[in-house]
């Protein structure tokens, strides 16, 4: 493999000429299968390759991530999918090995933001996976191998142009990592620290029930929000991050932003979203958006306006009270946070999510505050000690 490797442009078009080397002047730990990676594409893949590799290594399970501008949409391990999951993802007519599952997971939790990704597998993609992933609008895939006859499907999308990336899986990075900014070189150690589940051991709520579903959800939000642009915090459940909120300069912002993709994932069950009357043609990014539509509050006149365009005939939509009660029956969500929570607010809007367990660094001076507002909800928060920030 060569030690250096031309790319189209930058992150913009204007920013050229651009490539991706070895400073060293070693081989590069990756090789373009098929297609034509971008510098984003790359900088999405070699953090989600991290990241699911990660997965893999903390749950025993095949880990899938869905990465879009360097912050993860979705990423999941792969637990078996209910009938009502894989009709939600669009998978109830396919064949799912538990690659499969672990992708059609990470793809499925958050729709709209995965639209146009760049996919991460931890294991070798099989066609199973390969045939979900030619299903979707998506710039390219990084995995440590592909079965013959999945790269034979992946080369053929996108006409030849999906990025099809192989990275070696015995690659380790040096332990010092160095970024130049303005013409200013900085230099730090590499996080290298993983997950263990004594990481969870320093229980500081009433109830220290922490089950292993629980704890293994802990893991997977500790290891999405490593790979996260921080400001971070990350709900998952079943196996899977089911709402992300990344970059946001408050933390109860964060919050907000992941448990309102937390309630659409949630209400995405809803028997009236499942009954929604689409018209054949509609195809699955356009069914996407007016899901959206029909569960929003603030819908205009305009996009409503369209609907017969996409049902066969207009829907009622679910009142506000018809929504809570829904939402309500959603409990034992795992809550993760790359930093500490400076006030309680976060906690009392990660309770109206169904957040049932909680891990943060601890460290505030209204420490006390949040374990109150926590006790009062019944959760089990843990402190770890440990900053999860990503920049």
């Amino acid at each position: 493999m060569p030690s250096s490797l031309p790319l189209r442009y930058g992150t913009n078009p204007q920013q050229s000429p651009a490539r991706v080397f070895m400073r060293d002047g070693a081989d590069l730990p990756i090789q373009v299968l098929g297609g034509s990676p971008g510098y984003i594409n790359l900088l999405d893949g070699l953090n989600a390759w991290q990241l699911v590799r990660e997965l893999k290594a903390a749950t025993g399970l095949p880990g899938a991530a869905s990465f879009k501008h360097v912050s993860p949409a979705g990423a999941a391990v792969g637990v078996p999918l209910n009938d009502t999951l894989k009709k939600i993802y669009f998978v109830d007519d396919a064949e799912l090995s538990p690659l499969a599952t672990a992708y059609a997971r990470a793809r499925g939790a958050d729709r709209l933001c995965s639209f146009g990704d760049f996919i991460a597998l931890s294991d070798t993609v099989d066609v199973p996976t390969a045939r979900l992933i030619t299903r979707e609008v998506s710039d390219g895939v990084i995995a440590p191998g592909y079965e013959p006859e999945a790269l034979e499907i992946l080369k053929k999308k996108k006409a030849g142009k999906y990025a099809v990336v192989q990275i070696d899986p015995a690659y380790e990075a040096p332990t010092t990592e160095t970024r130049d900014v303005f013409g200013v070189s900085f230099e730090q150690g590499r996080h290298t620290r993983p997950v263990t589940a004594a990481d969870f051991n320093n229980i500081v709520t009433k109830s220290k029930n922490l089950p292993e579903s629980a704890l293994r959800d802990l893991q997977i939000a500790w290891i999405v929000l490593k790979y996260t642009q921080s400001n971070s915090v990350a709900f998952v459940a079943d196996g899977q991050a089911i709402g992300v909120g990344a970059g946001q300069q408050s933390r109860v912002h964060c919050v907000r932003l992941a448990g309102q993709k937390a309630d659409l994932w949630r209400l995405r069950q809803h028997p009236a979203v499942l009954a929604l009357p689409f018209r054949p043609e509609i195809k699955r990014p356009e069914r996407d958006n007016a899901i959206d539509q029909f569960l929003r509050d603030d819908i205009t006149p305009r996009e409503k306006a369209a609907w017969p365009e996409i049902f066969t005939e207009l829907p009622r939509q679910l009142t506000p009270e018809e929504k809570r009660a829904w939402l309500d029956v959603l409990t034992n969500v795992a809550l993760g946070s790359d930093a500490f929570f400076p006030f309680s607010d976060s906690i009392h809007r990660a309770a109206a999510s169904g957040v049932k367990y909680v891990f943060e660094p601890g460290g505030s001076t209204r420490d006390a505050d949040v374990i109150s507002a926590a006790d009062d909800y019944g959760m089990t928060m843990a402190f770890t000690g440990v900053r999860l920030f990503h920049h």
